[in-house]
């Protein structure tokens, strides 16, 4: 992470912006509203990108103990000493073994697999715990700040949130990129008004948050079980 980069917590700070609308749905039931997600910047959204710092460190430490060994072995061989037994091996095994062995074919699956992986890292962003904040307009400097918010710690701070309505008993709350889902057991007061107000509630403070990616908010809340 470069050093403009910063990120912060979850809080109640208002940041202007276009509320998105809410879909929610009473008893469990699905709710056909759901609102898609709502990018209030105006930008593209800067997506927080990974040092993939462990899987380089592990390519660089094998890439040089092979190319290590090997050059070890090539020069050996080159001051009149004779290959190591394992390339010997390796050569033979190469010459003599057809493509359709069993072997072969794993061999060939693992490295397909591996470059797959390495390629995957290379080209997707990782940090999926950070949410990329809109960037405030008008203010010298500020392109150049990319800050974000803690899914968790969104996900912690509207659940506080939701649990503050009259009539909420416990609430559990997902946060992604591009959905929030709150669910809610609500032990008293009708389905319908709980529903509303954790509506109002929560879309307040999800607009609040000035992520770059309105994410759309589906509420569904239900009676506790009992016993």
């Amino acid at each position: 992470m470069s050093p403009s980069t910063w990120r912060q917590p979850a809080s109640d700070s208002d940041v202007p912006s276009d509320p998105g609308q809410a879909a929610s749905s009473a008893d469990g039931a699905p709710d056909t509203g759901s609102t898609a997600a709502v990018d209030t910047s105006g930008r593209s959204e800067r997506r927080f990108w990974s040092a993939r710092r462990i899987p380089a460190a592990l390519v660089a430490l094998l890439s040089v103990a092979a190319i290590g060994l090997l050059l070890y072995d090539v020069v050996s061989v080159r001051a009149g000493r004779s290959a190591m037994r394992w390339r010997r091996r390796l050569a033979e095994e190469l010459a003599t073994r057809p493509l359709d062995d069993t072997w072969v074919i794993v061999g060939a699956a693992v490295a397909m697999a591996l470059g797959l992986w390495l390629f995957l890292l290379a080209v997707t962003p990782g940090l999926r715990r950070l949410l990329p904040m809109r960037q405030p307009t008008g203010i010298p400097g500020a392109e150049e700040v990319h800050a974000g918010l803690d899914r968790r710690a969104v996900a912690l701070r509207l659940r506080d949130r939701a649990v503050q309505v009259p009539g909420v008993q416990s609430a559990r709350v997902a946060v992604g990129h591009r959905k929030v889902k709150a669910r809610a057991w609500a032990h008293f007061r009708a389905l319908e008004e709980v529903r509303a107000d954790l509506d109002a509630t929560l879309g307040e403070a999800v607009t609040s948050l000035g992520l770059a990616r309105q994410p759309a908010l589906t509420v569904h809340v239900r009676r506790p079980k009992k016993g």
